[in-house]
């Protein structure tokens, strides 16, 4: 199929729909009327001669062909601004919207305390951070990236790890009190505990305990079971049970004494915090500034990690 300027436009039109999530956004950001993106898809669906997009009056997503079509096309409408912009002597100027898709605790308690920063460095940039408890489909729902706890998925994405942070079982020192402090993690077993429920499962997380080569496993005789962590560790410093939080935004609570570290010899149980991209061989400059500014949060910056633990 030869390249020209009508196939061309009507990948970009296609880009724009998927990146705004609406025909009705996307003719606002390229000067278009509705119809006229209407029409160029249209346009495009019979050069290509499938269907890109199943378009209802409340929902629009690509097709399967669609999503690969864009996994494809995507990266190259890249290289091509991206080569613009050089051409024009900016090649790591960062503009445009990054739609990020980000676990709500690690929004809450890392990105809030350093926005203001990061959107003063970069003025042509708009950022959009949108909670979601799970990653979800990241084409189809117009995101450059996810920021997410927990193992990324292995099929149609790429991932880099940013952190592993510890997993620490707390109480508060009330619940001590009157409970006394277990010893071993077994001792957890005559405890009452707070569970903390897998978005992508909806069954609570597990609860091991690693020290080297050695794990414990202990299924916690849980009478709460909560899916926000601010409840949990609310819940927690109240007395309500033992729970397991991350040592990530964990370091006030504990400072203060509002919460007791219980099995500090257990150090090894960590869990890993990923930046998740649609597969593509590459990313443009917005995306890699953005991931690059968090590993910065996270630890790559030692003042930085300080800041944080």
């Amino acid at each position: 199929m030869p390249l020209d300027g009508r196939l061309l436009s009507g990948v970009t039109v296609l880009m724009a729909v998927v990146e705004a999530g609406s025909m009705t956004r996307a003719a606002e950001a390229l000067g278009m009327t509705q119809s006229g993106v209407g029409r160029a898809i249209q346009r495009l669906e019979t050069r290509v001669g499938v269907r890109l997009l199943d378009r209802t009056t409340r929902t629009l997503r690509l097709t399967d062909e669609g999503r690969r079509f864009w996994e494809r096309a995507g990266p190259h409408l890249e290289a091509i601004e991206e080569a613009a912009i050089e051409a024009a002597g900016s090649a790591h100027r960062v503009r445009g919207r990054l739609r990020v898709n980000v676990d709500p605790f690690f929004s809450r308690l890392v990105l809030s305390r350093a926005l203001a920063r990061f959107l003063s460095l970069h003025r042509e940039l708009r950022l959009e951070l949108i909670m979601r408890d799970q990653i979800g489909d990241l084409v189809a729902d117009g995101f450059d990236m996810a920021l997410r706890f927990g193992n990324p998925p292995t099929a149609g994405f790429t991932a880099r790890k940013l952190l592993e942070t510890r997993i620490l079982t707390v109480a508060s020192p009330g619940y001590l009190e009157t409970h006394g402090k277990p010893a071993h993690p077994r001792d957890l077993l005559q405890h009452d505990c707070i569970d903390y429920q897998d978005p992508l499962t909806g069954r609570p997380f597990e609860w091991e305990f690693r020290r080297g080569d050695e794990i414990v496993a202990v299924p916690p005789p849980a009478r709460l079971m909560v899916s926000d962590v601010a409840t949990m560790i609310g819940a927690c410093c109240e007395g309500a049970g033992i729970a397991q939080i991350l040592q990530l935004g964990s370091r006030d609570v504990i400072a203060q004494g509002k919460l007791v570290e219980l099995f500090p010899d257990w150090p090894d149980e960590t869990f890993p915090l990923y930046a998740i991209y649609p597969t593509r061989q590459h990313r443009a400059a917005k995306v890699r500034v953005f991931t690059d500014w968090c590993a910065t949060l996270l630890g790559a910056d030692p003042e930085g990690a300080a800041a944080l633990r």
